[in-house]
Formats: C-alpha cells, sequence, structure tokens
C-alpha cells in the first residue's frame, strides 16, 4: 500500500487491531455471555450480560472518540488550507461546511479546491462520498501508522 498512490477506490483504512481482532472478540463475549444466561440462568450469568455490553461500548467508544478527534484536527487544518487557498469570500461561505464535507474535501488538490467548495455550498454536492468522487487531482492523506 505505501507504494500505491492514494484514491477514491483505495482510500478507507480499515485498522486490523480493531476491526478484525477487537471488535468481533467483544461481539462474541457478549454473544458468549447471552447463551451462558440462557443455558443457565442466574445473577453471575446475567451480570455477564451487563459486563460484556460494557466492554464492547467500551471498544466502540475508545474507536468514535479518536475519530472525533482526528475529524476536529481535519477541520483545523483544512481551516488553515481555506484561508491560504481559497478567495476570501468563499473562505468566509466555507465555514456552513458540515464536517463530513470538509473531510471530504480534504483529498481535493489545491487546483480544484474553490470550485468544489463553491459546488458545495450551492447544494450540488451534499454527501461525502460524492464529493471525493468528483474530485479529479486527489491529494493523498499521507499519514499513516
Amino acid at each position: 500500500m505505501a507504494n500505491t498512490p492514494q484514491t477514491f477506490a483505495n482510500h478507507t483504512r480499515w485498522h486490523p487491531p480493531f476491526h478484525f481482532f477487537i471488535a468481533p472478540v467483544m461481539l462474541i463475549n457478549l454473544i458468549w455471555s447471552v447463551v451462558q444466561f440462557v443455558r443457565t440462568p442466574g445473577l453471575n450469568s446475567g451480570w455477564w450480560i451487563i459486563v460484556s455490553l460494557a466492554l464492547l461500548m467500551l471498544a466502540f467508544l475508545v474507536r468514535l472518540n479518536s475519530l472525533k478527534v482526528q475529524d476536529r484536527l481535519i477541520r483545523l487544518e483544512e481551516k488553515l488550507r481555506y484561508q491560504q487557498i481559497l478567495s476570501a469570500t468563499v473562505c468566509q461561505q466555507a465555514s456552513a461546511l458540515n464536517i463530513g464535507q470538509m473531510v471530504a474535501l480534504r483529498f481535493a488538490g489545491d487546483d480544484e479546491l474553490e470550485e468544489l467548495v463553491s459546488a458545495v455550498l450551492a447544494g450540488k454536492l451534499a454527501k461525502a462520498g460524492d464529493i471525493k468522487r468528483v474530485i479529479k487531482g486527489w491529494r493523498a492523506d499521507t499519514f499513516r501508522v
């Protein structure tokens, strides 16, 4: 993946430790605790359902909170980029963009950014997927862990 240019088709990132280990293990643990409760109902097996549900929620909240921080960082970076690249009028109007639109626009090259921001503000493009699909000069998100 390091030598492959980033595009709309390959930009989605799966984080294997979370998506293929933590989430499935937590979900299986919850299912298993329900099965154990059905087999042998009682206070102990009922409590394990609650603990399993709490662990599953914890795993997803940790993931979601880190994604929210990432989105806030992207929003800050893009606002700074807008100030440098966009005309003053479009830059002021860009405050109306929602976070999903800003995250999608981060992939747009500098030469097409103003046109895309204007199209989004005009309502021609609303969804993040639609915005990403029309980007011609894909600007790769090069930070990889």
